[in-house]
């Protein structure tokens, strides 16, 4: 019986060292409520993301290019960007993305379910 306890012991010690608890990377998702209204002087930005390619407003980009195209064509207003996916996106190059939009200053980006 001792034995075992101190098995159990060193299972907890070696997973409690071994996780980690703090949080490397968040990605903040924001629900909008039914009814409530963006700002009437934001534009609107179509973004439609796939497994192999991206698209804003129906011209074909990269991931890197994506964020010089976001910065340069809406300059004066950030644009509201409207995240579609298509069905076999996986969601680590959702997060992908998220991440890169993160960099974006004011840009306000909702994924369409």
């Amino acid at each position: 019986m001792t034995s075992l306890i101190d098995v159990i012991f060193l299972l907890l010690m070696f997973f409690m060292l071994a996780s980690s608890f703090s949080r490397m990377t968040e990605l903040p998702i924001a629900a909008r409520g039914a009814g409530s209204a963006a700002a009437p002087e934001s534009k609107l930005a179509f973004l439609k993301l796939g497994p192999e390619r991206i698209s804003l407003n129906g011209k074909v980009l990269d991931l890197d290019a994506l964020e010089a195209a976001l910065r340069d064509g809406f300059a004066q207003t950030p644009p509201r960007l409207l995240v579609s996916l298509d069905p076999d996106t996986s969601s680590q190059r959702l997060a992908d993305l998220l991440v890169r939009l993160r960099a974006v200053p004011g840009l306000q980006a909702e994924v369409l379910g």
